[in-house]
């Protein structure tokens, strides 16, 4: 994934609203719609530093979508997996167990 996809994923994860994003980051809306778009700009790295910063993720995740440490496809890249461990910690001991035992079955079925 590209940049426009990384943040568009960040965006719906995040849920917070192009406007939002440009309020919180101090990018005009005109600028963030651009690199939203079809063409799919890319911004300078102070642009995209503040968008980083927003969103709370790295510029380099932005961009590569990859984990600086080793290279490997983030986890915030995967919005299902995200949203998960999300809710898993909202649980308490007893749900959060149950949980990982029915994941743990899904995947035997697999």
């Amino acid at each position: 994934m590209g940049f426009k996809e990384n943040l568009k994923s960040e965006l719906t994860f995040s849920g917070m609203l192009v406007k939002e994003l440009a309020a919180k980051s101090g990018v005009n809306k005109y600028s963030l719609d651009n690199y939203l778009n079809a063409r799919g700009q890319i911004p300078s790295i102070e642009v995209g530093y503040k968008i980083a910063n927003a969103l709370d993720v790295s510029v380099e995740y932005l961009i590569t979508g990859k984990d600086s440490k080793d290279g490997k496809e983030a986890v915030k890249s995967n919005t299902d997996i995200r949203t998960i461990t999300q809710l898993a910690e909202q649980l308490d001991d007893e749900n959060r167990k149950f949980v990982i035992d029915f994941l743990k079955w899904l995947k035997t079925r697999n």
